[in-house]
């Protein structure tokens, strides 16, 4: 394409072939050495082209990390909440153990387990085994703020019921925080009940457990009951058997755990029971002294 220049002598306007431009050489109309110009457009377009592709490559690179880290996201994300509630899992099974060596203990030093509940004189429930064993879970004074001479639902005893104690609930299960005048909330109940470790006010010795303390239930994950850990209530075998089973309140479950629920045995071990656990089998580990 011809380059058109003007003489910066003369001004003479004049247009030769592209090939001359740069080049130098006297002005054809006053004869003083000029230089012809380069084509300024040429090397515009080239510039804006490189940097067209440049930007197109730079956000062909951008986009396609967004799209990698967004599918090494999606690929991580399920094996993080995995290890996570792996981690939930074994810190409530840490807090049964606590509860079972702590239910050892009081035996030690009282010849019997605690009972489910102590009763007032008219035989309603009134103090919970929660309570009982808080001085062998390194909780004295907590114990020395609650009041036996008053009901554990009592203004005094209801403030001492909204005190955490980390023993008391599963990492997994969210229905702990205390509301107004409502104590926390516990995820750990003993069964209770006729022929069970535990029945009511009546205290179990560990000698009565005649079908072996590794083959007994002794202490469960019950969540979504809406118990506070003061609170003189647990659960029956039946319930047990329902929750495992999937009946009742769509917030009531055997535990937070997937497929299954932590529980100490009359041991102190801790086992991981599956929801799917023969209905037989179940029955066996509730009785004392079912010769199963």
């Amino acid at each position: 394409m011809p380059v058109d220049f003007k003489c910066p002598h003369c001004g003479k306007s004049t247009r030769v072939a592209d090939e001359f431009a740069g080049q130098s050489g006297p002005c054809q109309a006053c004869g003083q050495q000029i230089t012809i110009p380069q084509r300024a457009s040429s090397g515009a377009t080239t510039k804006a082209s490189g940097a067209s592709i440049a930007i197109v490559i730079i956000g062909v690179a951008c986009g396609g990390l967004l799209l990698l880290t967004g599918v090494l996201v999606a690929l991580l994300l399920p094996a993080i909440q995995s290890s996570r509630e792996a981690a939930r899992r074994m810190s409530c099974s840490n807090n049964l153990k606590q509860i079972a060596l702590a239910l050892h203990n009081y035996e030690a030093v009282h010849r019997t387990l605690p009972p489910a509940y102590i009763p007032d004189a008219d035989g309603k429930p009134m103090h919970s085994w929660r309570v009982l064993i808080l001085p062998y879970i390194e909780q004295q004074l907590l114990y020395e703020q609650y009041d036996f001479d008053k009901p554990w639902d009592s203004p005094e005893n209801l403030a001492v019921a909204q005190l955490d104690v980390p023993a008391y609930r599963c990492p997994s299960d969210p229905n702990q925080a205390p509301s107004a005048n409502q104590p926390m909330q516990t995820s750990y109940m003993v069964v209770s009940g006729q022929g069970a470790m535990f029945d009511g006010p009546q205290a179990h010795s560990l000698s009565q457990i005649k079908d072996g303390l590794s083959n007994t239930l002794a202490v469960v994950e019950a969540t979504g009951q809406n118990v506070g850990w003061t609170q003189p209530r647990d659960i029956t075998p039946q319930e047990l058997k329902d929750l495992v089973a999937g009946k009742g309140e769509p917030q009531a479950r055997s535990s937070y755990h997937p497929g299954g629920f932590n529980a100490a045995l009359g041991d102190g071990s801790i086992r991981f029971i599956s929801n799917s656990v023969a209905t037989s089998v179940l029955d066996a580990l509730l009785t004392i002294a079912g010769n199963d």
